[in-house]
């Protein structure tokens, strides 16, 4: 599988660069994608900015999977639910993107990826329960997305989406970073540790922890740079010193972008981005 580490090629929303909210955050990303010489592109036909989640999954150089993207929270009947689903297959369509469609149910910001694994948050469990058993899902999960591991860890419900991007990433294939307060929660760990992976954590020295520091762990990245978001907070400097000892060989080519203008709808650079290789 291709790992956030192995893409190239960045791209986002349309609506990222239109919407008014917005126009600060995509200027900061535009210049420092510029500055690194980066390929970077923007998705037509949207309904929002969070291209990770409907965008498929890239499995090889020519392969991608195109699920079903029907999140719980985006089935209102009221205006600000259907209206902000966007359907994969007109934007894949519109790009000329060619994708291997999936009965699978699931968001991108609930697909944490390394070569050969696959991390998500349990709540994958309901949402394709009619359809699949837990054993036939995690069967299903492996021949569709071609990785021996498939590890399921709670769904944290202070976070509604039931998304694993804002909880682990993978350092590297046998290395996992998690949230400071998953210390002592052993069902979390628990999981991540039968599967064999080491687990560090990004923890923070401040007097009262900022409720947005949970977001760090939502940065970008590809194969020749990181996008860290800042917040203006006590956590900033420490975040970027931690994510630069994690990632040592990204050295020099970690950047912070303030993401106030997002993280108040929900998230940040992970989010709002969709990486591949090209």
């Amino acid at each position: 599988m291709i790992a956030d580490k192995d893409t190239n090629t960045v791209y986002f929303s349309e609506l990222i660069k239109t919407d008014s909210r917005f126009l600060e955050t995509s200027n900061q990303i535009i210049s420092t994608l510029e500055n690194f010489g980066a390929k970077f592109k923007f998705l037509p036909d949207t309904k929002d900015i969070w291209a990770r989640d409907y965008m498929p999954i890239q499995i090889n150089d020519n392969k991608y999977i195109e699920y079903r993207f029907d999140p719980d929270y985006l089935q209102g009947s009221t205006k600000g639910y259907r209206d902000l689903k966007t359907y994969p297959d007109i934007v894949c369509d519109t790009i000329k993107l060619q994708t291997k469609k999936s009965d699978l149910i699931l968001d991108g910001g609930n697909f944490v990826k390394s070569n050969d694994c696959i991390i998500l948050a349990d709540k994958i469990v309901k949402e394709n329960r009619i359809l699949y058993t837990k054993t036939k899902l995690i069967k299903k999960l492996q021949e569709t997305f071609e990785v021996d591991k498939i590890v399921l860890i709670p769904w944290d419900k202070s976070e509604e989406y039931g998304h694993s991007d804002g909880m682990v990433r993978f350092i590297d294939n046998e290395t996992v970073l998690t949230q400071y307060y998953f210390k002592d929660y052993s069902a979390m760990l628990k999981p991540l540790k039968q599967a064999g992976f080491k687990i560090e954590y990004i923890d923070y020295t401040v007097k009262k922890n900022d409720k947005r520091n949970w977001a760090y762990l939502n940065f970008l990245q590809t194969k020749d740079f990181i996008l860290l978001p800042k917040f203006g907070i006590d956590e900033d400097g420490q975040a970027f010193e931690q994510i630069e000892n994690f990632y040592s060989d990204y050295k020099g080519n970690i950047v912070q972008i303030d993401m106030n203008e997002t993280l108040k709808f929900g998230g940040t650079l992970n989010c709002i981005s969709w990486t591949t290789k090209e």
